[in-house]
């Protein structure tokens, strides 16, 4: 009443005030109190006397449903900062510092900027440095988006928490605490948490119309009552009871009985819905943008074309490059072995085997000297690539992949590609999402070609490519100003800020915790077609809830006209309540068909 606004809780409150006033006084002072008084059960439509009503049980039902849904509601909603302790838990706890010439491990709270910190193999960086010593693979697609790891060597900046593969390091940390990159990031998730504005509820909405409605309803029927017959208690009874049959028992259970249904279906689907809020939004959105590693693609590297030079098998070729690979810690070492081994069976072991920094591996297999690397390895050794295996070496280049080249012998033998492998539902997902009437966009901070092919893979037209993380949400942003509803699919770290900057924050459940908290659904399954189920059944719990409000409000309304007639016998009432929740529950238990 203070700030001049009507929603659900002046409803109920007016209602249930109204209901246990009239029954105190129709207790104390009426018949109601009377020995040997009971409730006729009787339900004709006849002109009752207010003194012996009583509405004490849907006082004290509706007071219960409406706490037990604002319970169920408060349970299925985020945690308010989660997402930030996800974030920062990513980062390393200790660090091994270089002091006067030890090595000694300190939390990483103490490092300060000029610092010298060692980073073994399989390390997470512990702050933002420039690398003064050693050479190594680092893998940023957690924070970056970058599907490829990062060869580094002296001179070469690297971020916290991203994590040394290979070779080991000695970094000089030029940012530490609140101004690392993993703590902009952070504080980015923070902001537009903060901004985000909630989705007024439904029910405060249709409130906002039918609390004045049943007011002005109430005071007309009691000015009418005392001007036709000037009898006051008849005209009271006749207002209080438009206010008590007002009150729908039902409006307590419409939202939470279709969202605990709706979730329920959902979890067995692998859907995890946050809140009431979240499926307004799904309503309205008509841009969905797919980060492009861990999302469209798995995220992991993968064996993509073996091409090979005249008079070379394939199986020749992958024997001898993947058991050369095998013995290296590279990603895209791994990525070879792993298709080799899988291609050809069981692969040989080396008979030596030698890791040059940045360029590649060479050694002996079966007797072979085997080379595996870029172009410039076997420069070193005066090979030069064939025209149709450099020809094929440039297609893949430009299409995104990572080309290898492999000799033995003092010959190029072929070239192997390695790509990050797209999800066999990725395209099946992006043409659901399109009948949903969704326009897909391919955001991804990986570069302009390898996202154009993965675009074309899966049938999505608009691709923004080489984005920074913290663009991302600059991105999001553009688009809501170009009057689009945008939903964003992420799993990374990159994306936890444009996953709660979007207006449907979409996480997949494989992706890291940061992701999952800033989303307002979560994906367990790691599908993208789990996208599309969850946007339907989103929608269709949003409809059921709907609906629900509208038959809670209907049978009360029905009975309005009988009240402010005077003729509302409490088991009309009692009967109009108890149909309405009723209803709404059967209706809600509808979403366990859902498939």
């Amino acid at each position: 009443a203070r700030h001049g606004a009507a929603t659900m809780d002046t409803l109920v409150s007016i209602g249930t005030l109204a209901a246990l006033g009239w029954s105190l006084w129709a207790l104390f002072f009426g018949h109601a109190g009377m020995p040997g008084m009971r409730h006729g059960f009787d339900f004709s439509v006849s002109r009752a006397g207010g003194s012996s009503s009583i509405y004490l049980e849907a006082a004290a039902g509706v007071t219960t449903f409406i706490l037990a849904g604002r319970y169920l509601e408060a349970k299925s909603k985020r945690k308010a900062g989660a997402a930030l302790r996800a974030l920062l838990e990513l980062g390393a706890k200790d660090v091994s510092v270089l002091r006067d010439g030890r090595g000694m491990r300190i939390p990483v709270a103490d490092l300060a900027v000029g610092d010298l910190f060692v980073v073994r193999p399989g390390e997470k960086i512990a702050t933002d440095g420039t690398v003064v010593e050693g050479g190594s693979a680092v893998d940023a697609s957690m924070l970056t988006g970058e599907s490829v790891p990062v060869d580094v060597t002296a001179g070469d900046a690297v971020t916290g928490a991203t994590v040394n593969v290979s070779g080991r390091l000695v970094v000089r940390a030029t940012r530490v605490g609140a101004d690392t990159q993993l703590s902009r990031m952070a504080k980015l998730v923070e902001d537009a948490q903060n901004g985000k504005a909630a989705v007024q509820r439904l029910a405060d909405r249709i409130s906002g119309i039918f609390v004045p409605v049943v007011l002005l309803i109430a005071l007309a029927t009691l000015l009418t009552w005392l001007l036709t017959t000037g009898d006051a208690t008849a005209a009271f009874t006749a207002a209080v009871a438009v206010l008590i049959i007002a009150c729908p028992c039902a409006l307590g259970l419409a939202t939470p009985t279709a969202l605990m249904v709706g979730t329920g279906r959902g979890a067995q689907l692998g859907i995890l819905i946050k809140g009431p809020e979240v499926l307004e939004s799904t309503r309205r959105v008509d841009t969905v943008v797919l980060d492009k590693t861990g999302t469209v693609t798995t995220g992991r590297m993968a064996l993509h074309e073996v091409i090979t030079a005249p008079g070379v098998t394939e199986q020749e070729l992958l024997r001898l490059a993947g058991a050369l690979e095998h013995a290296s810690e590279h990603p895209i070492a791994q990525a070879i072995a792993d298709g080799a081994a899988a291609r050809t069976g069981a692969l040989p072991v080396p008979e030596s085997f030698e890791n040059i920094a940045g360029l590649g591996v060479q050694g002996v297999v079966d007797g072979h000297a085997v080379l595996v690397g870029r172009e410039k390895l076997l420069a070193e050794w005066v090979i030069e690539l064939p025209a149709e295996l450099a020809a094929a070496k440039a297609t893949a280049e430009s299409e995104g992949r990572t080309a290898v080249a492999v000799a033995w012998d003092g010959q190029a033998r072929g070239v192997l590609t390695v790509a990050d492998a797209v999800k066999d539902t990725s395209a099946a997902a992006v043409a659901e999402l399109r009948r949903l009437g969704l326009a897909p966009v391919l955001l991804t901070g990986d570069n302009k070609a390898v996202a154009e092919a993965v675009a074309r893979e899966v049938g999505i037209d608009e691709v923004i490519a080489e984005v920074l993380p913290q663009d991302k949400v600059d991105v999001v942003k553009r688009l809501q100003a170009e009057g689009r509803s945008v939903a964003m699919v992420g799993d990374g770290v990159n994306d936890a800020a444009a996953l709660a900057t979007a207006d449907l924050g979409l996480a997949m459940g494989t992706g890291t915790d940061a992701a999952i908290e800033a989303g307002d659904l979560t994906l367990v399954r790691g599908d993208l077609l789990a996208a599309a189920d969850a946007i339907r059944l989103s929608r269709r719990t949003l409809g059921t809830i709907k609906g629900n409000l509208f038959w809670a409000f209907g049978y009360n309304i029905a009975a309005l006209p009988l009240a402010a007639a005077g003729m509302l016998n409490p088991m009309i009432a009692g009967a109009a309540m108890a149909f309405s929740s009723v209803f709404v529950v059967t209706n809600s238990l509808r979403l366990r068909r859902f498939t």
